[in-house]
């Protein structure tokens, strides 16, 4: 018997450019599912909220009710010095002066705020230096105003070193100051960025070219360009390059210790503290202790004072914030070398 074989089963015939069934979605990855950790969302949130309360605690908490503290006053004459002593008390430091030249010189030198003495018939001449800023020359006039009113006596201002035409509010140093630390602090934070694409030593190059490169600029705008900061120009870029590269070697040192936050700690210690505390819109001797003891130890702070004295002093005390600004950088850049060479050795190991 002939035996039959079995048909085939038909195919269905698929059209020309029909596209082919897709195949069933493979199932999710074991843990996608899960909620994100609390961490990601707290970190983000309490990193912006103290910010926040730190750059609002400090601009406008030092600027709420500024009070003299030791503000540094040469008085010509042992009997006034000991009556103004007695009178203001801890307000003033009064260095006495052998006569009206040296109380002068001494203002000229950037030794103290202001300088005393008396005139004929009784008057008081008061000589400031309006290249200290508004809020000192103000709080000196307030002071030794409110000893003459008690003594009944008359007082005439000078104003032996004065602030230039372009920059009557004396706040020139300060967004100089402001503008280079945040350079430094954004070539930083891109720099840490660059991790996986430039050796140490190709990104430890790229920080001290730019920061040169920040330096000049800003000191050619500043000084020549717009005359608001009548400083030599190659000592200011100098000053300027050293604040650039003390922010940008500091900014990468937290980023490479501290990690996501190092970037939030920069921002609070140099943009923060630092600016806030650095004696220009305040001056120092208007700061609370704990804001004078930090202001000269921070960059802004150190770089204001150098471009005051460049500019006003004749550089006579500019060679503590250059000190300060240079250990800024060499011990953040030294610091960021170690921990890298750390990393090597335990990695070989």
């Amino acid at each position: 018997m002939a035996t039959t074989a079995p048909s085939a089963t038909p195919v269905p015939a698929v059209a020309a450019g029909t596209p082919a069934p897709s195949a069933p979605p493979a199932p999710p990855a074991p843990g996608t599912g899960r909620r994100p950790p609390v961490r990601a969302w707290l970190q983000p949130a309490v990193i912006a909220l103290v910010l926040a309360a730190a750059f609002i605690g400090c601009y406008i908490g030092l600027q709420r009710d500024p009070q003299p503290h030791h503000v540094p006053i040469a008085v010509t004459g042992r009997e006034l010095a000991d009556r103004m002593r007695g009178a203001l008390g801890d307000s003033v430091e009064v260095h006495p002066a052998a006569d009206a030249a040296s109380a002068r010189r001494a203002l000229e030198r950037h030794e103290v705020s202001a300088a005393l003495g008396e005139g004929p018939g009784g008057r008081l001449n008061l000589e400031v230096a309006g290249a200290y800023g508004p809020s000192t020359t103000s709080a000196v006039k307030s002071l030794v105003g409110a000893y003459a009113e008690g003594a009944g006596r008359q007082v005439t201002t000078e104003d032996v070193v004065p602030l230039t035409r372009y920059d009557t509010r004396g706040l020139a140093g300060f967004y100089l100051a402001f503008g280079v630390t945040l350079a430094g602090f954004v070539l930083a934070q891109n720099a840490l960025g660059l991790a996986g694409l430039l050796r140490l030593r190709h990104r430890f190059w790229l920080l001290s070219a730019v920061s040169a490169a920040v330096g000049t600029v800003a000191a050619v705008l500043a000084g020549p360009v717009l005359g608001a900061v009548p400083a030599p120009v190659l000592p200011l870029a100098f000053t300027l390059t050293l604040l650039a590269a003390a922010a940008a070697f500091a900014t990468k040192l937290l980023g490479t210790y501290l990690g996501p936050v190092g970037v939030p700690a920069a921002t609070l210690l140099l943009l923060t503290v630092g600016n806030s505390t650095s004696g220009a819109a305040i001056s120092a001797d208007l700061l609370p202790p704990a804001a004078h003891a930090v202001s000269a130890l921070l960059p802004p702070g150190a770089a204001v004072r150098a471009i005051t004295d460049l500019s006003y002093f004749h550089g006579a005390h500019v060679t503590g914030p250059l000190v300060t600004l240079a250990a800024w950088a060499v011990t953040a850049a030294l610091l960021v070398g170690l921990r890298s060479r750390l990393r090597r050795t335990a990695t070989a190991g």
